[in-house]
């Protein structure tokens, strides 16, 4: 089946999501890029099933990301992606994937190179597939994230989850 014909087999899926953000300093009261990322999934149709704020540390990431994947399709992660000491999402997250797609970050800081220049060298955003669950690291930035899930999420994710699960 063609690209199109994958598309267009899962144009109807509702796909179920959880949002983790990864921070010290956010609550969920002022998460501003776990409120996108929401707001951005139930516009395009989706669900999201969890949300979820996590301080960054590898056992409450990885608590989070078993939580997360126990009733979705796509986990979405914000936070943590940095050089920063602090900065551990994408360590913790990648041993746990069974595959990466590593077309996602690299097309990520190449649109990210466009709006911040050099600067987007520095970001660690991945992505890959756990199981069946399909799974989504961002920076922590509301910019990103939307750049993220509006130019390269968004697009497709029911195609990527109808790949994963069929």
């Amino acid at each position: 089946m063609s690209v199109d014909g994958h598309k267009e087999h899962s144009s109807a899926v509702r796909v179920r999501c959880a949002v983790i953000t990864c921070s010290d300093t956010r609550t969920l009261d002022d998460d501003a890029s776990g409120d996108l990322i929401a707001e951005l999934l139930t516009s395009a149709g989706h669900e999201v099933v969890s949300r979820q704020l996590v301080i960054e540390h590898t056992d409450a990431i990885k608590l989070a990301f078993a939580a997360g994947r126990l009733d979705s399709d796509a986990v979405i992660i914000t936070g943590g992606t940095g050089l920063a000491p602090r900065d551990r999402t994408p360590d913790v997250i990648e041993p746990l994937l069974d595959r990466t797609l590593p077309g996602f970050g690299e097309l990520f800081r190449m649109l990210s190179f466009k709006e911040v220049g050099t600067a987007a060298m520095l970001s660690r955003a991945l992505a890959g597939v756990r199981d069946r669950s399909v799974v989504f690291v961002l920076p922590g930035s509301p910019k990103a994230v939307r750049l993220a899930m509006e130019s390269l999420i968004l697009p497709e994710l029911r195609h990527v989850v109808g790949q994963v699960q069929y």
